[in-house]
């Protein structure tokens, strides 16, 4: 185990953190204080580091979620007569949907199942038959299911055809390789609380430079303004409104591990394992994953629920819990499902408890996992 006390979360965020995290945050910062600005400026540079932004992109962060700094990026990227295509394929698309919606942005929805990868073929076939279409919203890794799009591919192609490509890595950023340097994505959004494995709190968008720079006046939000958010940073060195400098403390401590483990390919490793630990494990107790194997990302997996009438997942989550393992229910509404996140400040031993977990409490509740 490489984590302190407490349960093991199992879930997509909040995530199990390192005792070195947590113990970040027991120092109080100013928020105008020079060195809590240093952090701030530190954090940006290394989480460009990590996607290869080198000159042509800063980092904006952002208090607040995820979903904060992906309203951010779209109510202030997208100008007021853009037409945005979303390939939907789960919970995290269908919110983006609803953000430009409440925004007042023209969206076009491409709608694929929760078990199918966004097409480039399809979204190719859009921008032809829609010409209005000016950028792309794509979701990178859907969390809903842990169905992994393949980005690489769309930003190629929203390259080729001049569409701005603004992504959702969420549940990526990290884990996965990224680079903003081979062109295609405009903006990359994430959050503190995922795979860097720190604390929820605080969003980023890294963004092009040009594109930024150009978007003065574009937001339909004070407090979600990203352009003067970095205006602002870049004359004072400082957040405009209160920083959440705890969380920001955390991250700084939380990257630090990142990168003496080795970086992203490192991280990617240790999920890898995880995830093989427990499909192998949940495969034996009788679960079935919903994703086929080839689109399944190492971040989290869901699981057939049991079809035995005896299973109820609230009691089989307290079971989990009771263990000493928190689950997450599933977000599909085609059939019933949970999941179990292979993220965090785990190893394999800890996926190897939670498994044996699992299956003391199906005998406990005598549920039978049989198709």
């Amino acid at each position: 185990m490489i984590h302190g006390n407490g349960p093991v979360l199992l879930t997509p965020g909040p995530l199990t953190t390192s005792a070195a995290t947590r113990e970040a945050m027991l120092y109080d910062w100013g928020s105008w204080d020079e060195a809590f600005n240093r952090m701030t400026k530190s954090i940006c540079r290394d989480l460009l580091a990590i996607v290869s932004g080198h000159d042509d992109f800063v980092c904006v962060p952002m208090q607040g979620s995820g979903t904060f700094a992906v309203e951010a990026a779209l109510g202030s990227l997208v100008p007021h007569d853009a037409v945005v295509l979303v390939p939907n394929n789960g919970a995290y698309c269908a919110r983006m949907l609803k953000i430009l919606e409440r925004l007042g942005i023209a969206a076009v929805e491409l709608k694929f199942h929760d078990d199918e990868p966004a097409s480039v073929a399809r979204i190719q076939a859009m921008f032809e038959r829609d010409p209005r279409i000016t950028h792309v919203a794509q979701v990178h890794l859907e969390t809903s299911a842990g169905l992994l799009n393949p980005l690489d591919e769309i930003a190629a192609l929203c390259a080729q055809h001049g569409k701005r490509l603004i992504v959702d890595a969420m549940s990526s950023f990290g884990a996965l390789p990224i680079d903003v340097s081979k062109g295609g994505i405009d903006a990359l959004i994430s959050a503190s609380g995922k795979c860097l494995e720190g604390v929820p709190g605080m969003g980023f968008v890294i963004v092009r430079r040009s594109l930024l720079e150009a978007s003065a006046g574009i937001a339909r939000s004070l407090a979600l303004d990203i352009h003067d958010q970095y205006a602002y940073m870049l004359k004072t060195t400082q957040w405009r409104f209160t920083p959440p400098t705890h969380v920001v403390a955390a991250l700084r401590a939380a990257l630090d591990q990142f990168f003496a483990e080795g970086g992203q390919p490192e991280r990617g490793t240790r999920y890898r394992s995880n995830c093989a630990a427990l499909i192998d494990g949940m495969t034996a107790l009788g679960f079935e994953p919903y994703l086929d194997a080839d689109v399944q990302a190492p971040v989290i997996v869901t699981f057939h629920a049991p079809r035995d009438t005896s299973y109820d997942f609230k009691r089989f989550y307290e079971a989990v819990r009771d263990a000493g393992y928190v689950l997450y229910p599933g977000k599909l509404t085609d059939v019933e499902t949970f999941r179990v996140g292979c993220i965090g400040a785990i190893d394999a031993d800890d996926i190897r408890g939670a498994v044996a977990a699992i299956g003391r409490a199906l005998q406990t509740l005598n549920v039978s996992v049989a198709t």
